[in-house]
């Protein structure tokens, strides 16, 4: 409350665990001062309706950081620009380096669902929020999601303990032109790349490759158009840095930053966050459903 009634305070940023996002949150925007919030808003979706009802008239944002990416920004302009032709599928798939067979005492919160921060909510919603700022929303139309991994290892101690939260998220929709969606995200940690995502046209094919989570970055971008046999590296333009050359896992955040102040509105806000949480929620009734 004394940070928030700070006059010398421009922006307040919560980065703290997902379950005490709203507790930090209500005070700061009755002050009325703008806000930075991690993603994810809140621990599901009837909590972000209530932080995004409490915030109407106050500027926001969330920290869907992957969104404002250099990297990503490029990937857009490439699919708007035509690089590919008329997109007809998309497959992306992701390792969430937790929710595997093993855990450690500072993720074991992970494990339970009532704590928000689920493979769904974290990796999962970041890397489809690229996808739908590059190719447009995902409509959802059928969901797999499944808990494989029910009782995990403590990595130091060997303590096993329960795992109440999906290990497997597997989304299949449309986006743009109706175009094929498949995402697929799994517990554990990857060997190999973290993050592969491919995007296939009437002419063209782009590939997007991270070693972990493309909201950190490294992010490479191959293609290939029309009659090119193999794919080669796009390095994307200078002038979509707007992070003063900052490495990752550094660049996506300052690139966020930098595009709120100059208050374009690139940066998603509250709302944004309540559509992303919909959707999220859309795609594990929808698991559970089978």
């Amino acid at each position: 409350e004394d940070l928030a009634a700070d006059e010398g305070v421009d922006l307040i940023v919560v980065a703290v665990r997902a379950d005490r996002h709203r507790a930090c949150l209500l005070p700061a925007l009755a002050a009325g001062k703008p806000v930075l919030c991690e993603w994810p808003l809140g621990t599901g979706l009837a909590e972000a309706e209530e932080l995004a009802a409490a915030a109407r008239g106050t500027r926001t944002a969330v920290g869907l950081q992957a969104r404002s990416a250099a990297p990503i920004r490029y990937l857009r302009d490439l699919i708007a620009d035509g690089y590919v032709g008329r997109v007809l599928s998309t497959t992306m798939t992701g390792a969430g380096g937790l929710w595997g067979p093993t855990y450690g005492s500072y993720a074991a919160y992970t494990l339970d669902p009532a704590y928000g921060a689920t493979l769904l909510s974290v990796p999962f919603g970041h890397a489809v929020d690229a996808l739908c700022a590059v190719l447009g929303e995902l409509r959802p139309v059928r969901a797999l999601t499944a808990n494989r991994l029910p009782r995990v290892r403590h990595a130091r101690t060997g303590e096993i303990a329960e795992k109440r939260t999906d290990d497997q998220v597997v989304a299949v929709g449309l986006v743009d032109d109706d175009a094929v969606a498949t995402v697929h995200y799994r517990g554990g940690p990857a060997r190999g790349d973290g993050l592969r995502w491919e995007i296939t046209g009437t002419s063209g094919e782009l590939l997007v490759t991270c070693p972990g989570h493309l909201q950190h970055g490294p992010v490479r971008i191959r293609g290939g158009r029309d009659d090119d046999r193999e794919l080669t590296d796009l390095p994307v333009p200078a002038r979509y840095d707007r992070s003063s050359g900052l490495a990752a896992p550094a660049g996506p955040v300052a690139e966020a930053y930098a595009l709120l102040a100059a208050g374009d509105g690139a940066v998603p806000d509250f709302e944004h966050a309540v559509r992303r949480h919909r959707m999220l929620t859309d795609i594990a009734e929808s698991g559970r459903a089978g």
